[in-house]
């Protein structure tokens, strides 16, 4: 039994599938050999990127259920890559994920488009199914300060000196002033609260919809001035000096945009600063993968740059646009080596397929990021009446 699981540059023993000797020829099989091939890829070939096949189920399954049966009967154990990340990258670039009909993401496609799937009562979902998850789990892998966004990696030698690295480029991008008022929206588990409280003395306010974040930034904030409120952002009161938002509106949804860019309009001081990071895409796009919103990110959307730039014109002057992207598969590497280096401990609470989904969870958002089919955008709004000039500060 082959016990490995791809882990950047190595295997480590801990969760992969056993081997099938079952792979014989067929018709899907022949056509999804000649579009990997275009992509790079062999089916059981030696490199590290080539795609391994264990059951021969799995190009029926992809045919009927796309991406999200591709993602599934990875997690089952029909297939692997050594280097998981190397394959959704070659996959990515050579756009061959597009020449199959992929019935899950045409159905959100239109759901987006027509439905709001990210109003207040489904918002909390995402809250319960993943936040909530498990505390043990990502303090093993998100590092000392708990931060579960792109870290800024060009003078950073750890992941832990990378996050503070972006925690400090933000304060400074909102030109923090002791005694502030700053409304953190989708605090998570208190990072961003902390240091600009801590640091830079202003006091912080800050939402998320998670019981468990809002319970441990509590914790890690006691003494400092931040209140920390376990609520949705449109039920934000008061008015603030300077707003932030990280790695939050991917879960708004389109059709939500235009509001939230209101709330920020009215909460939001007449000299006041807004600094959103957020995923994003160049592209038109239905928004998130059918896997992704089922197993990970229910109800979520990555924004493309003309619905985001649509939400905020008008309502708030772009002050800067910053991309963060080439960053994020170096920080989702390393989440992935924690979460390898703790699941000795952590297997205890998980199964062996919790496993094989949080690696394909990691590494395919990895490729992703190394194929630049998504980015990170750091903005700098602002209200139109601003008139201090904003310059990008250099760290």
């Amino acid at each position: 039994m082959d016990e490995s699981i791809s882990r950047g540059e190595e295997k480590v023993g801990i969760c992969a599938p056993p081997s099938d000797a079952a792979r014989h020829r067929f018709g899907l099989h022949s056509l999804y050999q000649r579009l990997l091939k275009r992509a790079g890829i062999e089916i059981n070939g030696s490199n590290p990127w080539d795609m391994q096949v264990f059951d021969q189920r799995l190009w029926k399954r992809i045919a009927l259920t796309g991406s999200r049966g591709l993602g599934d009967a990875y997690v089952e154990g029909w297939w692997d890559a050594e280097r998981l990340e190397l394959y959704f990258e070659k996959l990515l670039r050579s756009s061959v994920d597009k020449a199959t009909f992929n019935l899950p993401k045409t159905v959100l496609k239109y759901a987006a488009r027509f439905a709001n799937l990210q109003n207040i009562r489904r918002a909390r979902q995402v809250g319960k199914t993943h936040y909530d998850l498990s505390h043990e789990l990502y303090r093993a892998m998100l590092g000392e300060r708990m931060v579960y966004t792109c870290a800024y990696w060009p003078n950073a030698r750890t992941l832990d000196e990378a996050q503070e690295a972006k925690l400090e480029l933000v304060c400074r991008k909102l030109q923090l002033e002791p005694g502030m008022r700053v409304l953190d929206i989708g605090c998570g588990w208190g990072s961003f609260a902390k240091y600009a409280a801590d640091r830079y003395g202003v006091h912080v306010t800050g939402v998320t919809i998670s019981a468990e974040q809002a319970s441990h930034a509590r914790d890690i904030c006691r003494g400092l001035p931040t209140v920390i409120l376990e609520q949705d952002y449109r039920e934000i009161t008061g008015s603030y000096d300077r707003i932030v938002s990280l790695g939050m509106f991917e879960h708004v949804g389109r059709k939500n945009y235009l509001q939230y860019m209101r709330i920020v309009q009215d909460h939001l001081a007449v000299d006041g600063l807004f600094v959103m990071q957020t995923v994003g895409l160049n592209k038109e796009s239905s928004g998130m993968d059918p896997w992704v919103l089922h197993h990970i990110f229910p109800n979520s959307e990555v924004p493309t740059v003309a619905r985001l730039a649509e939400a905020f014109v008008g309502r708030l002057r772009l002050d800067d646009w910053h991309n963060l992207g080439p960053d994020y598969e170096r920080t989702l590497l390393a989440w992935h080596r924690n979460f390898l280096e703790a699941w000795p401990r952590l297997k205890t609470g998980f199964d062996s397929k919790f496993c094989r989904m949080w690696n394909y969870y990691l590494l395919m958002f990895a490729g992703a990021f190394r194929a630049r089919d998504l980015d990170v955008w750091q903005l700098v709004l602002a209200k139109p009446g601003r008139m201090t000039q904003f310059r990008r500060p250099l760290l």
